[in-house]
């Protein structure tokens, strides 16, 4: 099967008003952003009812720490289709609970590359996401390093951002832009 059902833009959420837009669009799945912790289950249950299947970003959910507790929570009693973190703990009770794990790796320097590698050598993520999306080069080198797909983003702004990610081997690419989320839906 393939990645996210062959969807190419994963788009984020950054507000209610983006969620609802989200609701009528084509995109099976989509990602939720800085949404108030006792929301959560409010939106998923709404965007179930349109067909959609939810990825929560947990690192930026308003009034959820990162520890095992909001782990649990999130797995337990929100049961996403899948979701984002740094935090390994967050990652491997997703595994645990078959929900997609995509794990944050953001490339500031070597150091913090070679300090991803070691993270994700013990998580083993379903997919990497690689911040900031604007580095395709490095697209493959960690593909090839780790064998875990890659899902771009952070800082894309452009249709050419995009396209560079996904000719460089991104399976999908993440984005709040509601301008970029309506270029990939008309083909």
């Amino acid at each position: 099967m393939m990645p996210f059902h062959d969807q190419k833009i994963l788009p984020a959420a950054r507000s209610l008003k983006q969620f609802e837009q989200l609701l009528k669009s084509p995109f099976e799945y989509i990602v939720l952003l800085e949404v108030h912790v006792g929301n959560l289950k409010t939106l998923k249950t709404e965007a179930e009812k349109y067909g959609k299947k939810v990825i929560i970003h947990a690192d930026l959910i308003q009034g959820l720490k990162t520890d095992n507790f909001a782990a649990d929570f999130l797995c337990n009693d929100i049961r996403p289709a899948g979701i984002i973190s740094t935090r390994s703990n967050m990652i491997m009770k997703a595994k645990a609970k078959g929900i997609i794990a995509i794990q944050r790796m953001f490339l500031l320097d070597t150091i913090a590359l070679e300090k991803s590698y070691s993270l994700i050598d013990q998580t083993v993520p379903d997919y990497i996401e690689m911040l900031p999306g604007v580095i395709p080069e490095l697209i493959s080198e960690v593909f090839e390093r780790t064998g875990i797909p890659i899902i771009n983003g952070g800082l894309i702004r452009t249709k050419k951002h995009v396209q560079d990610a996904l000719d460089a081997g991104a399976v999908a690419v993440t984005t709040s832009d509601h301008e970029l989320w309506e270029s990939f839906t008309k083909g």
